[in-house]
């Protein structure tokens, strides 16, 4: 896979070089394959991910949020070793994925259906970055909020 330079967004970016680095990173990282998950966006700042973990119970399965990161993993618990199969083609093993959330991106809620994993997310603005109407005068100096 090719290296994508990023280093010419620097000179026409102030407080943007951290993000550079991150797309960077991105490009670096190879696609975990298991489990398989699919990534929506939903609403206009809503998003879910949705990961097929056929086999594992609620106890087997972990997610927490760390430093803008959300780690999900899966430990499987042993299972009984009479079992004997004919044919095995469920995975039934360990796992672990992140995925770096943007800023403002939270977990809103996580929920185990029919053997998937559903987890909600949604970017909730602080109200100082909202964007607001800023008033102009008529030749008086405003007093803007803060």
């Amino acid at each position: 896979m090719r290296n994508l330079d990023f280093s010419h967004l620097y000179s026409n970016a102030v407080g943007f070089e951290r993000m550079a680095r991150e797309l960077e990173g991105l490009f670096e990282q190879k696609t975990a394959a298991y489990p398989p998950y699919n990534i929506e966006k939903r609403e206009q700042d809503g998003y879910r991910i949705t990961l097929a973990v056929a086999g594992f119970g609620r106890e087997e399965l972990e997610l927490e949020t760390e430093n803008g990161t959300l780690k999900i993993k899966g430990r499987k618990v042993a299972a009984p070793a009479e079992r004997q199969f004919l044919h095995q083609g469920i995975a039934e093993r360990d796992f672990e994925l992140a995925f770096k959330l943007s800023q403002h991106v939270e977990v809103r809620d996580a929920r185990l259906e029919h053997g998937l994993l559903v987890i909600d997310l949604a970017r909730e603005l602080p109200e100082a970055l909202k964007p607001r109407a800023i008033p102009i005068g008529q030749g008086e100096q405003l007093a803007l909020p803060s």
